[in-house]
C-alpha cells in the first residue's frame, strides 16, 4: 500500500498517513464544509491499513479546533481502531496540545474516555 497526503487548507487539517512507519498524522484546525469529502480517505487508508499492514498504527494528532461534523469523524476513526485492538492489533493515539489551550486537552479527554486502546494526551 501507499503513503498519502492532504495539504493544510485555512478550514482542514495537513493529514499524512506513512504507511511504512504505521502513522497517521493530523495538524491544525478541521472545520470543513463536507467533512466527508475530507475524511474519506483517511477511513479508507485506516481500514486498508487496519486490515493489511499487520502492524501496529499510531495516530499523532495535533487538532486545534474541531466543529461538529470533524467530531463526528474522529469518533468513527476511533471506533476503527477500537475494533482493531478488541481483536489483538496494536493501535495507539497520541493527541499532543498547547498547555495552554485546555479546551483541546478537555476534547482530547472526552474522546479518550471511550476508548480502550492506549491514548495519551500530551502537553507541550
Amino acid at each position: 500500500m501507499s503513503d498519502f497526503s492532504i495539504p493544510r487548507s485555512q478550514s482542514t487539517p495537513a493529514i499524512q498517513g506513512n504507511w511504512s512507519e504505521g502513522v497517521l498524522s493530523m495538524q491544525g484546525d478541521s472545520y470543513p464544509e463536507n467533512s466527508y469529502e475530507l475524511f474519506h480517505q483517511v477511513f479508507e487508508w485506516v481500514e486498508r491499513f487496519l486490515q493489511d499492514a499487520g502492524r501496529p498504527l499510531t495516530l499523532e494528532l495535533h487538532l486545534l479546533y474541531l466543529n461538529t461534523s470533524s467530531i463526528k469523524a474522529m469518533m468513527d476513526i476511533f471506533d476503527l481502531l477500537e475494533a482493531a485492538h478488541h481483536a489483538g492489533q496494536p493501535v495507539a493515539v497520541n493527541w499532543h496540545y498547547d498547555k495552554r489551550n485546555e479546551r483541546v486537552a478537555d476534547l482530547a479527554e472526552e474522546f479518550k474516555e471511550d476508548c480502550t486502546f492506549p491514548f495519551a494526551i500530551v502537553g507541550f
